[in-house]
């Protein structure tokens, strides 16, 4: 399973659609974790699972997604409403509650991938405003029978090796 997460591209249409082209043919979903600042009509998103953040509005968009993709679970959420900036824990009870293997968020703007209580849990950082790494980043993750790989990407599609993780998936 191959999938690509965004997060926080804050009105951007041009970028989003250059990350979808550019992966497409090679993952089996595409998300992004909120504040796109789109709406749901906006061509870039089409083949786009988005979630609403705090800077996005209406409805377009539901506040979190659990979806399985092959043999993964994922949950989706912005992470405003789960007070994601302050402890991932509620992040994880809600991953518990729908039986998640992947948590993805966003809000905070800091790329970071780790794993904590099983889950893997995913902040790809931002496309367009990133906070304390100095370029914007976006994720792919690939699952194998035994491992999770979460490649962070910059922008110009370059891995960036020092936020990329390898985890081994325990029982």
């Amino acid at each position: 399973m191959k999938a690509l997460i965004m997060s926080d591209s804050h009105g951007w249409e041009k970028e989003v659609q250059l990350l979808v082209d550019r992966h497409k043919q090679e993952v089996d979903a595409i998300f992004h974790c909120g504040d796109s600042e789109l709406t749901s009509d906006s061509g870039c998103l089409e083949a786009v699972t988005t979630v609403r953040g705090n800077c996005d509005f209406g409805d377009d968009f539901p506040e979190e997604v659990v979806e399985e993709v092959r043999d993964t679970r994922f949950l989706i959420a912005h992470g405003h409403l789960l007070n994601i900036k302050m402890t991932p824990t509620n992040l994880i009870e809600r991953g518990n509650e729908e039986e998640a293997d992947i948590l993805c968020h966003g809000h905070s703007h800091i790329p970071v991938a780790m794993q904590e209580n099983n889950k893997i849990i995913i902040n790809p950082g931002s496309i367009r405003l990133p906070r304390q790494y100095p370029i914007g980043t976006y994720v792919i993750v690939e699952t194998s029978e035994d491992e999770v790989d979460v490649t962070f990407l910059s922008m110009a599609g370059n891995k960036i090796e020092d936020l990329s993780k390898n985890f081994k998936k325990t029982s």
